[in-house]
């Protein structure tokens, strides 16, 4: 896809301190200092960096927005990256599960969704990564699971344990064990021997886990652990590399993680909604102390602005660093040095705002228009103000 030669006035410009009016000089997929192209007036609007979102699992509604409608996982994700677009959101992490759970958790589905990206990849502008959600129990999959890493080209895996031990070390049935087994097509006794299976083997997982993280280290895998407790925990995945926390629950693994140096990726949701749906820690308190690297769009992809105009208007963050928690904290994170900012010799991504209310009216992912609409549509296309 051929991309934009422009120069783009008039509006203001968030820039690593502040906001600035100044041009911002688009040519051959990246942003320059000087560029012969066709000017565009946006005075009255804000151009930001494009957001750069590290976790979001929202595609799944768009592969199967009802149970059984898994039909064409490629037309899926060109549905969610329109929605992606519409958001901002000009690279993007996509979370999948590699689960016993099954269904559109199970290894099945993650080959057919890591397959539909790379068909994807060509038709869309979003810049798509692969995120494999391994759950730790999973002993027996541990070498599929590398393969698919391999195959697929997966640079960030994250660990998962869903399996419900307390219930299953009292030899209770697991709530809501029937209707999760017989959604993804078991027989729900057969599902709950699984578990204990599992369950009975968690004593192998550690050392499991030192061998696979070690040859994921070696092929340059980033790696991160989910849902952690505890300091204790922290340290033990970080002796095996594992350095990114993703959604600590307490504010004891928030400040053993930052303690340590590793970043902090929290849920843009839990801004919005002020505090977690589940009653772990709070994100934005979090937020305000200065201990969160990165902000997610978890399951929601509009909480990501949302998430920044609240940090704003609350007085938390001024816009430049409350921004800087969806841009160039995510890519920080994920090794992408070359976006997060718009500084001549970085990528052309950015996204054109509506100053206030900070709702998206333009994307540009790579230097291609991924999303446009409305007034700044029109500018677009007259060149004019």
């Amino acid at each position: 896809m051929s991309t934009l030669d422009l120069r783009l006035v008039g509006a203001d410009v968030l820039v690593p301190n502040g906001v600035a009016e100044a041009p911002v000089r688009l040519a051959d997929g990246g942003i320059v200092s000087d560029a012969p192209g066709r000017e565009i007036d946006l005075g009255g609007f804000l151009v930001a960096p494009g957001i750069v979102d590290i976790h979001g699992d929202g595609f799944e509604r768009h592969l199967a927005p009802r149970r059984g409608a898994m039909k064409d996982v490629e037309a899926g994700l060109l549905s969610a990256e329109a929605e992606l677009a519409a958001n901002g959101i000009t690279s993007a992490v996509l979370a999948q599960f590699y689960s016993w759970e099954g269904g559109m958790r199970g290894p099945d589905f993650a080959e057919a969704v890591f397959g539909g990206v790379a068909a994807a990849r060509a038709r869309v502008a979003t810049d798509l990564h692969l995120q494999m959600r391994l759950e730790v129990a999973m002993l027996d999959d541990y070498g599929a699971a590398e393969e698919v890493v391999a195959r697929h080209g997966v640079r960030f895996v994250v660990f998962n344990d869903h399996l419900p031990h307390d219930a299953l070390e009292q030899g209770k049935r697991p709530p809501r064990l029937t209707g999760q087994a017989l959604k993804v097509g078991r027989n729900p006794e057969r599902h709950l021997e699984m578990m204990q299976a599992m369950h009975a083997r968690m004593d192998e997982v550690p050392v499991a886990l030192d061998t696979l993280c070690a040859r994921l280290g070696r092929r340059g895998v980033l790696m991160g652990c989910h849902d952690a407790r505890t300091a204790e925990a922290l340290a033990e995945w970080r002796g095996r590399g594992v350095r990114v926390a993703e959604f600590p629950e307490t504010a004891e693994a928030v400040e053993a993680a930052r303690d340590a140096g590793d970043p902090v990726v929290m849920g843009a949701p839990n801004v919005v909604r002020g505090g977690s749906h589940n009653g772990n820690v709070s994100a934005a308190e979090q937020v305000m102390m200065g201990q969160v690297t990165a902000l997610a769009s978890d399951y929601h992809y509009p909480s990501l602005t949302r998430a920044v105009r609240l940090l704003v208007g609350s007085g938390v963050l001024d816009l430049s660093d409350a921004w800087r928690l969806i841009s160039e904290g995510p890519a920080g994170i994920l090794g992408l040095t070359d976006r997060g900012s718009l500084q001549p010799g970085r990528r052309a991504d950015l996204v054109v705002l509506e100053p206030g209310s900070l709702r998206v009216v333009a994307t540009i992912a790579g230097g291609r228009i991924s999303y446009m609409s409305g007034e700044a549509a029109a500018r677009f296309v007259s060149g004019g103000s």
